[in-house]
């Protein structure tokens, strides 16, 4: 499961699929401009979301 935690102050997160309750797993988004989105996606296809924000800022997942 992918877990995210913010640098600034520690909160840390863990999401599932509302559809299937699978946990959602890390990944990146691939823009046309070259840039990469970190991301969270359903291992079963139901969709996939931006990584979540903590204090103004993107949280971080290591794999």
């Amino acid at each position: 499961m992918a877990t995210y935690e913010c640098d600034n102050c520690g909160m840390a997160v863990n999401a599932t699929c509302a559809k299937c309750d699978e946990p959602l797993m890390d990944d990146t988004l691939n823009l046309d401009d070259g840039n990469m989105v970190q991301i969270s996606k359903c291992p079963n296809g139901h969709g996939k979301i931006k990584s979540p924000m903590c204090c103004g800022s993107d949280m971080n997942c290591a794999i």
